[in-house]
């Protein structure tokens, strides 16, 4: 019998993607929220910027969830949901950690999803580009090393 070991990401990869989120946050003058999740869904970080909004705190950490889960960013559902059928919509829309807006991003390392990110505290277009911002430069610097 052959047992696949599937990659996830380690604490250390967590804690620079949540730094990296959070210092684009604050280059923008926003206060957040952002948690990064294993490939299994498990928080590794979780980070909440003073004044960062209170709901945002389980809202990052259900968009990472999301994320990861379906390995699709949670800005993408809109369109999925609305082509769906009526069930598709209902059956999801109704899964208490399931969100469909953006914010939540999985995270590919070598075409392998090995956890997600999920940030909530400005917009949705900001949460999105905060984390697209973060996993850019992390991906860069692990290019680098």
């Amino acid at each position: 019998m052959a047992i696949e070991m599937i990659a996830s990401l380690d604490l250390a990869a967590a804690s620079e993607i949540a730094v990296l989120a959070l210092a684009e946050a604050a280059l923008a003058g926003v206060n957040i929220c952002v948690a990064v999740v294993d490939r299994a869904g498990y928080p590794l970080v979780f980070k909440r910027q003073t004044g960062a909004p209170y709901h945002s705190i389980d809202i990052a950490l259900d968009k990472a969830y999301t994320a990861v889960s379906f390995g699709l960013a949670t800005g993408k559902w809109d369109r999925r949901l609305a082509e769906g059928g009526e069930m598709l919509r209902h059956g999801l829309m109704h899964r208490e950690r399931f969100v469909s807006f953006g914010g939540g991003l999985p995270i590919k390392y070598d075409g392998a999803r090995v956890g997600a990110i999920g940030i909530s505290g400005g917009s949705e277009a900001q949460d999105v580009a905060f984390g697209e911002a973060a996993l850019a430069a992390w991906l860069q610097n692990t290019a680098a090393k």
